[in-house]
C-alpha cells in the first residue's frame, strides 16, 4: 500500500483578504492558483494594459470589480490598488492590518 500522509492541520484556510478603501472592503482572490498566474503575468516584466487588466479580473471577485468601478478610480490609482493586493497577498509592503 502507497503511503498517505495527511497535511491538513499544516494548512490554513482562512479565507481572502481585502483591501479598505473609502471604507469599502474589497475583497482579494488570494488563492495560490490565482496567484499563480498572477505572477506568471507580473514576471513577463512587461506590465502594460492586457496585463493589468488580466491581473485586475483575476485578483477581484465581481463584487470587489464593482466596488472599485463606482469609486471611479484613475488608470494611476488602479494601478496602485492592484500592486496594493499584490503586496497584501505576498506579504510585501503591507504597512497595516486589521
Amino acid at each position: 500500500m502507497a503511503k498517505v500522509v495527511d497535511i491538513t492541520e499544516k494548512l490554513t484556510f482562512d479565507g481572502n483578504p481585502s483591501l479598505v478603501i473609502k471604507g469599502k472592503k474589497l475583497e482579494v482572490n488570494a488563492d495560490a492558483p490565482t496567484m499563480l498566474k498572477v505572477m506568471g503575468l507580473m514576471s513577463t516584466g512587461q506590465s502594460g494594459l492586457s496585463e493589468t487588466l488580466k491581473t485586475y479580473d483575476l485578483m477581484f471577485p465581481e463584487k470587489s470589480q464593482k466596488e472599485i468601478e463606482k469609486l471611479k478610480l484613475s488608470f494611476q490609482d488602479l494601478t496602485v490598488v492592484i500592486q496594493e493586493a499584490i503586496g497584501l497577498i505576498t506579504g510585501e509592503d503591507v504597512d497595516q492590518g486589521e
